[in-house]
């Protein structure tokens, strides 16, 4: 039997990406019809976020209690982890309370995976540090398959993906990086050397490293900004980067301006998994953009997290 777990989607095959996808759209489609199965009927999902969310957390629970689930919210603030009990203490305690899945999200990269090695009940990971967030690639594909009418095959062959910014920070590129192009997309991450080192250009194929966004941008399907992770940076004045004297210069490199998105291409579209730093890496009015994609992105997380719960605890995830 396959892994509970959904960990990463490094080496995910697109066969198994796209039976996810296949499985959240059935699940969108049976919202919109109000015919959604109880297929979680008698499950508990505890949700375990050791850093701040407002998406992820909310679009999980969401996804739990429609499909029938019990939902329990662990506010870790106020946990024994505050306390100075450890990750995988907190998460085994929680599993003792008798859930049958969690989802984590934690600041260091791999303490989802070492949870999932002490625990018996499925783990998903809801982004761990710098490492990875895998249903959120897996929502952004659906989103741009969507955009792009792709959603009958689920064969992103042919587009080309800019993914924008502070790319070593950023688990969602990762993830991204790994999804987009096992559907066949090719992925090109911009940004200043300090931010995108061209050692990230061997994460997967047709993947490669720019530094020069004016000259990336004509040619990208879709532009997808990433938040600045000032909490990895250690300072929210300066980017602690040779790259940059200040966020102003930040955004003169990598900003996503109204006048920058005047010259994408004719049905191009924006993307962002949120929030949205406006003003900072993207501007408020090409977030409101009929280009922009971003409250899509919210929306198809729920269906999207639907598919993950359903196959981690029916036996049939990957990973």
């Amino acid at each position: 039997m396959a892994s509970p777990h959904l960990l990463t989607l490094h080496n995910l095959p697109a066969d198994e990406i796209r039976a996810i996808l296949r499985e959240a759209m059935a699940f969108r489609s049976a919202s919109a019809s109000g015919s959604l199965p109880q297929r979680l009927s008698g499950r508990t999902v505890g949700t375990l976020f050791f850093e701040n969310s407002t998406r992820t957390r909310t679009s999980f629970s969401i996804a739990a209690l429609r499909l029938g689930a019990e939902v329990i919210d662990l506010p870790v603030a106020g946990s024994s982890h505050a306390k100075g009990e450890t990750l995988t203490d907190t998460a085994r305690t929680v599993e003792a309370l008798g859930v049958d899945a969690l989802v984590v999200r934690a600041s260091q990269s791999g303490a989802v995976e070492m949870i999932a090695r002490r625990v018996g009940c499925a783990v998903l990971n809801a982004g761990d540090g710098r490492h990875e967030h895998p249903t959120q690639g897996l929502l952004d594909a659906l989103t741009l398959a969507d955009a792009t009418g792709r959603s009958e095959t689920l064969d992103l062959s042919g587009l080309h993906v800019a993914i924008v910014g502070d790319v070593v920070s950023s688990r969602v590129a990762r993830s991204n990086v790994f999804g987009l192009t096992a559907l066949g997309a090719a992925v090109t991450l911009v940004g200043p050397p300090a931010l995108a080192p061209p050692t990230l250009g061997a994460l997967a194929p047709r993947v490669r490293v720019e530094h020069d966004f004016d000259a990336v941008l004509p040619h990208a399907d879709a532009v997808m900004m990433l938040r600045v992770q000032f909490e990895r940076h250690g300072d929210a004045t300066r980017m602690a980067s040779p790259a940059f004297a200040s966020l102003r210069e930040f955004r003169a490199a990598c900003g996503l301006s109204a006048e920058r998105a005047r010259r994408m291409k004719p049905g191009a579209v924006v993307m962002h998994p949120g929030p949205v730093n406006r003003g900072l890496e993207l501007d408020g009015e090409v977030a409101d953009s009929e280009r922009s994609l971003i409250l899509k992105q919210v929306a198809n997380g729920v269906p999207v997290r639907m598919a993950t719960l359903v196959r981690c605890l029916e036996g049939a995830a990957v990973r």
